[in-house]
């Protein structure tokens, strides 16, 4: 779920915690040129175990602080990749990001599940129509992704133009965390035929994440994870007033643990974050809810960004 709801404020818990080729296209705050800033990053870390029954990967220790995700992680039983899927915001839809475990190339399954997969989150979904991707390539300093039919030329029913600009979004986004480079995605289709109403002559940066990703995101546990012990660890990423921002345990509009966060930092990108929530008797299915803080109280503004996973506690 991904709705707030609202409680009693938080205490205060304290640890570390976007190529199109027209300029009007550029001007728009989906868009991204090639002459554009890189985009900033959201997020360094992949999900750790967190309490879960299933392993997480860990991040690589030579993995730079400025990476656009996680890097991949390869096991006998396939690859770790970061998934960007649409949510509802405060504002509007935003991206939220999935990692999933892909068998075969990891670029192009990743692109697959932006272009029609479903997402672990009942929360999430792909802006995207069924749309056919044959191949993704690394090349020439973008990575060129083939879509060879021309169905979806124009927009589909109900697609609008937002829409279409940030189901793009989810594909570089997808695409360049994946890669692990700040690197162009060109949508290749013959004749260069646009794409959802959209030109495909010209590559697309990541846009302004500020504009495009939710502003917290709960990284572990996943949706689905069984945890144990006597503390529960959760990670994300936020951008939130202060750096700061509550995480709460609930059951239905019950609050069971109420505690916070402390991010890295804010303002310019989503910097990560760390909390531990203490679990003294708490058992069975749970929702973790995290948020941006509200200084306002809900007076200003479209209210607080939310994330939330629906988890088990085992006694």
């Amino acid at each position: 779920m991904t709705f707030p709801v609202r409680v009693p404020a938080r205490p205060d818990v304290r640890r570390w915690a976007g190529a199109a080729a027209l300029a009007a296209v550029c001007s728009l705050s989906l868009a991204a040129c090639g002459d554009d800033p890189e985009p900033v990053s959201d997020e360094t870390s992949e999900p750790t175990a967190g309490g879960s029954s299933e392993p997480a990967p860990t991040a690589s220790p030579s993995e730079p602080t400025d990476s656009p995700t996680a890097s991949p992680s390869e096991s006998p039983s396939g690859t770790t990749v970061p998934v960007y899927y649409a949510g509802d915001g405060p504002g509007g839809t935003v991206l939220f990001r999935e990692f999933r475990r892909v068998e075969g190339d990891p670029l192009l399954e990743a692109a697959r599940l932006v272009a029609g997969g479903t997402p672990d989150d009942p929360d999430y979904r792909t802006l995207w129509p069924q749309v056919e991707i044959t191949s993704v390539q690394a090349t020439d300093g973008v990575l060129l992704v083939t879509v060879p039919s021309d169905a979806f030329t124009a927009a589909p029913d109900g697609m609008s133009e937002r829409d279409a600009r940030l189901a793009l979004q989810q594909l570089v986004y997808t695409l360049q965390g994946v890669q692990q480079e700040r690197v162009p995605v060109q949508v290749q289709r013959e004749g260069g035929a646009p794409l959802f109403g959209l030109p495909t002559e010209a590559p697309y940066e990541a846009a302004d994440p500020l504009q495009t990703l939710n502003l917290v995101s709960i990284t572990s546990p996943a949706e689905g994870d069984t945890v144990t012990g006597d503390s529960l660890t959760v990670t994300g990423v936020s951008s939130s007033f202060e750096a700061s921002g509550p995480c709460r345990i609930l059951r239905g509009d019950v609050v069971l643990v109420d505690g916070g966060y402390q991010a890295e930092g804010w303002l310019d990108r989503l910097y990560p974050f760390e909390a531990q929530l203490p679990l003294d008797g708490v058992t069975g299915e749970v929702t973790l809810q995290c948020e941006t803080d509200d200084p306002s109280g809900g007076t200003e503004g479209n209210g607080p960004a939310v994330d939330t996973k629906t988890i088990t506690i085992a006694g």
